[in-house]
């Protein structure tokens, strides 16, 4: 489906919808005179065409990859799922789905695997969630997880589920076309994108003056159907099981795609991989 707006139009109106939709205020004027010329902008406010043309850029559904074993978090992963563990008295995942509801967000579904049935705990605060098993989480890499759901993933976030965010507003309720969150790096070990006028152009291990990539991302309609396709060929190919998800659009099938990078600040999305990470972030664990 062709985009019916521009990118200055679009970001006019998920500005003001969004809940602190004042600050649109200050956004592209010219923008903003031809909504108005299309009848989706009256003083100010979006009117029922607005609304009507945002509705195909709405986020449907948010998906969370959760079934790995977490190894490197231990010992605390050893009885624990690590987007269960508390930081700080709240459950990793917990910050990364109250965005999702804040955002009108209620189609959620985890992939677990290790230790499964302790998600179960979530359905008291969170009883939309519906689950969805990787009976192979301890043969393959996280390809299998998205395996799972790949036909769920048009118009849809697709989250690491052991992520601290701290920018709830980065979960927004419309996104124009698919992106991957990342903030620029000077020097990275870490993955991270090569990006030509926003579009990211490479994904690869370490980097110099690069794009650190955050482990949101969004697919509009089109890249979730193609998803749907390209995981299953790459996952079936040799060696295809050892794969991470994201390297079939960014890596093998990368030409059927174009896929932005949607920047935020390194302290809004925070990943902690290791004990001693943990132990630093949360003195709690600090015991000696």
């Amino acid at each position: 489906m062709p985009h019916q707006l521009t990118k200055p139009q679009f970001e006019l109106l998920a500005g003001l919808l969004a809940p602190s939709g004042a600050q649109a205020a200050a956004l592209d004027a010219v923008a903003a005179r031809e909504l108005e010329a299309l009848g989706c902008l009256s003083n100010g406010r979006p009117t029922a065409a607005g609304l009507a043309a945002m509705e195909p850029y709405r986020v449907r559904r948010a998906v969370f990859l959760a079934a790995g074993f977490g190894s490197r978090l231990a010992p605390i992963t050893f009885n624990t799922p690590k987007p269960l563990v508390r930081v700080h008295g709240r459950r990793m995942i917990d910050g990364l789905l109250d965005a999702c509801l804040a955002a009108g967000i209620e189609e959620i579904y985890i992939v677990r695997g290790y230790l499964a049935e302790q998600f179960d705990q979530l359905l008291y605060q969170y009883p939309m969630i519906r689950f969805l098993e990787n009976p192979v989480y301890n043969e393959a890499n996280n390809i299998a997880s998205a395996l799972c759901v790949r036909h769920l993933l048009s118009n849809a976030y697709v989250l690491e589920a052991d992520l601290i965010l701290s920018a709830a507003s980065l979960i927004r309720p419309y996104q124009y076309s698919s992106n991957f969150l990342a903030f620029p790096k000077e020097r990275s070990d870490d993955w991270c994108f090569e990006a030509v006028d926003g579009i990211i152009t490479e994904e690869k291990l370490g980097g110099e003056n690069c794009w650190q990539m955050v482990g949101i991302s969004y697919w509009d309609g089109q890249d979730g159907k193609k998803l749907e396709r390209d995981l299953k060929a790459v996952y079936e190919q040799p060696g295809g099981r050892e794969r991470y998800w994201e390297q079939v659009p960014l890596v093998f099938c990368k030409e059927n795609y174009r896929v932005a990078v949607r920047p935020c600040r390194e302290e809004d999305v925070i990943e902690i991989d290791t004990f001693r990470e943990l132990k630093a972030f949360d003195k709690s664990y600090d015991i000696g």
